[in-house]
């Protein structure tokens, strides 16, 4: 489903990061930094070895987790947690960050470090062309000059399912080690729109990703909080057809991939409790959304284990229902609080 050009890392990056140890040949067409780029800090010296694309388990390291290279400088990983994630990130020489989630990166406190950010969020049934291309783009040109991070919130689907389709499409996987790679991270088999996009990978020609328009944002801007309880809505639909014909895709909606629709849903309240709406509400509100979002991943969790238990999968799935209808009961319907357009 998705596929890039090759490129590699510049001599002049090696000298760079005399530490790290990277397998590398030259740049394709190398150019000087994207405007905007942040610089390393004076005296930088990378000080922690990164991952190896020989590695066959996802590494921890102080402040990220399920960290796996897809090429010799571009690894996938977890979110950078606080200051420590992003010191582990500055002293492997990373100097861009890209996140697929749907959570707005903390660029002030990357940037202090020395490091930028791409925000080109992905859903968990996969990406179109157009974001795949983004994607290929952002990567080939970053790698030129440094080790690139890319992050969703665990680590384990979203950016190993980029990283897979990237690296696939910049010639530096076949398809088939893309999926390995991606089984390396934990991506769980149901996820399959994202194993689509890497095994349907094919490289693409170097005028093709030049055609990319550049230019990314560091914060993709989330959609207002009423529109995101709308798509609440329609995912909350979708697994209550799933629930009806035992916990599998439905024979009118067989597109439905179960596991995803929940890790959407758990995504959704993290969303929405980020929202400015949500900011301006009593600290309940966001507690709630908060039991929201722990009830959808408990349910995400369980589907991602391939349970069959119905049962059990159905009580998770009431528990999502019952903090629905509580934070609904008092604060989406009561009087003051209808008609309500942010």
């Amino acid at each position: 489903m998705r596929s890039l050009s090759s490129a590699v890392v510049g001599a002049a990056w090696v000298a760079a990061l005399p530490i790290v140890t990277l397998a590398l040949s030259s740049c394709v067409t190398p150019g000087s930094p994207a405007p905007g780029r942040a610089s390393p800090p004076a005296g930088y010296v990378a000080s922690i070895q990164p991952p190896s694309v020989a590695d066959l388990s996802p590494r921890s390291y102080q402040g990220i987790h399920n960290v796996v290279a897809y090429r010799d400088g571009f690894i996938s990983g977890s979110a950078p947690e606080g200051d420590e994630g992003f010191q582990t990130l500055s002293a492997m020489g990373v100097r861009t960050i890209i996140s697929v989630d749907g959570a707005e990166p903390e660029v002030a406190r990357a940037a202090a470090h020395g490091i930028r950010y791409i925000h080109l969020p992905i859903g968990y049934d996969g990406f179109d062309e157009e974001r795949k291309l983004q994607l290929i783009r952002a990567v080939r040109d970053a790698v030129k000059d440094s080790p690139v991070y890319i992050h969703c919130h665990h680590g384990k689907h979203r950016s190993a399912g980029a990283a897979a389709t990237v690296a696939v499409s910049l010639g530096w996987l076949d398809p088939q080690a893309g999926v390995r790679r991606m089984h390396v991270s934990g991506t769980a088999p149901q996820y399959s729109g994202l194993y689509a996009c890497a095994a349907s990978a094919v490289v693409l020609a170097s005028s093709t990703v030049d055609a990319v328009p550049a230019g990314f944002p560091s914060v993709w801007k989330p959609s207002g909080f009423v529109k995101g309880m709308v798509e609440i809505d329609g995912i909350y639909e979708h697994l209550m057809a799933i629930e009806r014909t035992g916990w599998v895709a439905p024979a009118d909606h067989p597109d439905l991939v179960p596991v995803a629709e929940a890790g959407r849903l758990a995504d959704l309240f993290r969303l929405a409790g980020q929202t400015e709406y949500a900011s301006r509400r009593p600290a309940e509100f966001g507690t709630m959304l908060e039991e929201a979002q722990a009830a959808a991943e408990a349910l995400e969790d369980l589907l991602a284990t391939g349970a069959a238990d119905t049962a059990k999968l159905s009580t998770r799935f009431q528990l999502v229902a019952a903090s629905c209808r509580d934070c609904h009961a008092k604060y989406r319907d009561q009087d003051g609080n209808k008609g309500v357009r942010e």
